[in-house]
């Protein structure tokens, strides 16, 4: 499966705990990456300073949906249930 045009919602729905260039505490979830492009396109796609984190997220039906509205919604409710609970 290939990334879906416009989509960008692994881009900006899900966080990033690792440096990014430009970003040297990673990106909050939520947060569009300063690499997407208006077009929704990655700016270090492709580059050696694209994080290992990015390059191993690869489309999939299970994460990418039917549409950029179901991916936006699985990877909320994925980031969501993978985020660490606070103290107590």
């Amino acid at each position: 499966m290939d990334c879906r045009p416009g989509c960008g919602a692994c881009c900006i729905v899900v966080s990033i705990s690792s440096a990014i260039p430009g970003m040297p505490h990673g990106k909050p979830a939520g947060i569009p990456c300063l690499h997407l492009t208006n077009d929704y396109r990655c700016q270090l796609f492709g580059k050696p300073e694209r994080p290992i984190v990015c390059q191993s997220l690869r489309p999939a039906p299970d994460m990418c949906g039917r549409s950029d509205e179901e991916a936006f919604a699985i990877l909320s409710a994925l980031e969501q249930a993978t985020r660490p609970s606070g103290p107590g």
